[in-house]
């Protein structure tokens, strides 16, 4: 064991655990229309909490654990004491570390999906596909990239491009097209209801992801201090070009845009934090800011596709494509030197870019080869089992809730509203005995 290993790996992982609660609760709340605020911030702390529930119960074992098949490990419990207190499967740092460290990753991996099918997901519903998409999607992906399955030593994702970011951006926009539009209204007319919280928020998760790529080496080394730096170069780079694109095509500067712009940097630099360059970084971060710019601003606008599926917050393009155009160029731009010192027992790159300065065409070909398929697989199965899921909930729950609770909001759903001052646009007095609402769950029987 190293005690500053295990003291840096325990602050990286309180800073992921931060970007959840109560970095994504406060960002939810406050990009959403205030008629939702309470319900997608109750939304993140819900998953966050049942997330760990599983996690410790059969989840980490089946991502981490013994291996059962090419693609997932053995259900079991992470709660023995000696277990939690013998080395780790990597570094030199407790299991129990380790455990708490990748809960972080999965419980923001599951938040991050929700972003999609904010401001109409029937709660109940919710409280049933948490759970059950961390079984059968999250660990698959985990255990396949990084926990010994068939892709783990072909695969560079530093972080969680793909394991993470490409996951639930692709989950989170199949989910969106099964549970259906939020209101005409409400995705004509979505405004945020409090843009410095947004921003807070968005704070909480930059910050944050000082441990979210800055915690991957499970040590306090030489590879995580360049991670650090790259995942700030990268990103602020992003927000600068992302600003500067509405700035030219729409004339002014955006809050809303800087935030995304910040999001798809953070997103992009993570599956390559620790093994590129600087001025690499910096290239990733003008590529973050430009390509999902366009998918998002332009293509979305102009796709009928796009337009079907209501993705509330964009997840499709700040993950799915920020975490594929980051994963992607691992593949071109992984310096040999760094991946050798990274990932020292596998035989990963180099990049196609240093393939071709050092006369390795075929190497660096044949990663950029395994990069597309780890998009590949990672974005086909979630389809499938997002899908599956949706369909089996469906079948007991409603997915969406009805019309009448989706005019009101937070009122309907939770008995609860975000800002319950009086005279702020209700139509009618609070009256002090509530008529209490059968939930929309039982309604459908």
């Amino acid at each position: 064991m190293n005690k500053g290993d295990n003291a840096w790996e325990l602050t990286a992982a309180a800073l992921v655990t931060i970007q959840s609660v109560p970095g994504l609760i406060i960002m939810y709340g406050s990009m959403v229309k205030k008629k939702w605020a309470v319900n997608s911030s109750f939304m993140a702390l819900y998953a966050f909490a049942v997330v760990l529930i599983c996690w410790v119960l059969w989840a980490h074992e089946m991502s981490f654990g013994e291996k059962m098949c090419p693609i997932l490990g053995k259900p079991n419990f992470a709660l023995g004491q000696k277990y939690l207190l013998e080395k780790a499967r990597v570094g030199y740092i407790p299991t129990a570390t380790f455990v708490f460290y990748q809960f972080a990753f999965a419980a923001i991996t599951v938040i991050l999906l929700g972003g999609s099918v904010l401001g109409r997901m029937n709660f109940y519903a919710w409280m049933s596909f948490v759970p059950l998409w961390l079984t059968f999607s999250y660990t698959i992906g985990a255990f396949t990239i990084w926990g010994g399955g068939f892709l783990g030593e072909y695969i560079i994702d530093f972080s969680g491009g793909y394991v993470i970011h490409l996951s639930s951006g692709v989950a989170g926009f199949t989910a969106a097209y099964w549970v259906g539009p939020r209101l005409s209204s409400d995705r004509q007319h979505f405004p945020p209801n409090n843009i410095i919280h947004m921003l807070g928020g968005a704070g909480f998760l930059w910050v944050g992801w000082t441990g979210f790529n800055g915690g991957s080496p499970y040590a306090a080394n030489e590879i995580t201090s360049l991670a650090i730096l790259n995942t700030h170069i990268c990103t602020a780079t992003s927000l600068f070009v992302w600003l500067s694109m509405d700035m030219l095509v729409y004339k002014k500067s955006s809050a809303i845009g800087a935030v995304q712009g910040m999001i798809t940097g953070l997103v992009c630099i993570t599956p390559a934090a620790g093994i590129v360059e600087p001025w690499a970084a910096g290239l990733m971060g003008a590529m973050s800011g430009s390509i999902p710019w366009y998918t998002m601003m332009v293509l979305h606008r102009k796709s009928a596709f796009f337009q079907k599926v209501d993705d509330t917050l964009g997840a499709f393009h700040t993950h799915a494509v920020a975490g594929t155009l980051g994963g992607l160029l691992s593949g071109i731009l992984a310096e040999p030197s760094l991946l050798k010192l990274y990932y020292p027992k596998t035989t990963y790159g180099p990049g196609l870019f240093y393939g071709l300065i050092h006369g390795r065409l075929m190497d660096g070909l044949k990663q950029m080869g395994f990069q597309i398929l780890g998009a590949v697989f990672v974005a086909a199965w979630n389809v499938v089992v997002t899908s599956l899921i949706c369909i089996f909930l469906s079948r007991f729950l409603n997915l969406r809730m009805d019309e009448r609770d989706l005019e009101i909001g937070d009122d309907a759903v939770h008995g609860e509203e975000a800002y319950a001052l009086w005279g702020d646009g209700e139509r009618r007095p609070p009256h002090p005995h509530r008529r209490l609402t059968i939930p929309s769950m039982c309604r459908r029987c």
